[in-house]
């Protein structure tokens, strides 16, 4: 578990990094390679799970290597699939990143929500569910590895 605190916004225990897959860390189903190298970096401090409908039936040979926990979207509704599985891992310990509407709960519920603008754009109930926007999954998954930028943007 990693301790990160923020002045006059909080201490994080964070445990988990949930990761949207499509739009988040993969454009058409093909995972991005700044996002393979930095998953596999985050691996080494935080359980990290891959949370997607699997839309082009690739993401577990993409995220093969990477020692991530795949989870296949199964129900009629993602968006509470997604807030339910950040539920069950303990909202307060996770990390959600995401770009769509079906994302947005999901980043509410967590500890922190990072909302990703990348090719797909995000969705604006994302973007107002999100405790941090940033303009590509490099940068967010950076600010993970490298906290006081965290820190410098969320303190109040």
């Amino acid at each position: 578990m990693k301790k990160i605190t923020i002045p006059n916004f909080g201490t994080l225990d964070l445990a988990h990094v949930v990761l949207d897959y499509n739009g988040t860390i993969a454009v058409d189903g093909e995972l991005l390679k700044d996002a393979k190298d930095l998953i596999k970096e985050l691996s080494s401090e935080y359980s990290v799970h891959v949370i997607t409908a699997d839309t082009f039936g690739s993401v577990a040979q993409a995220v093969a290597e990477l020692g991530v926990i795949l989870h296949i979207l199964q129900s009629d509704s993602h968006t509470e699939e997604k807030a339910r599985y950040i539920q069950k891992l303990g909202a307060s310990s996770c990390v959600a990143v995401g770009n769509g509407n079906n994302d947005a709960d999901m980043l509410h519920k967590a500890a922190l929500g990072i909302a990703v603008i990348g090719s797909e754009g995000c969705a604006k109930s994302t973007m107002m569910s999100a405790d941090l926007i940033c303009n590509g999954i490099e940068d967010a998954l950076s600010v993970l590895l490298k906290p006081k930028r965290l820190i410098a943007t969320l303190r109040k």
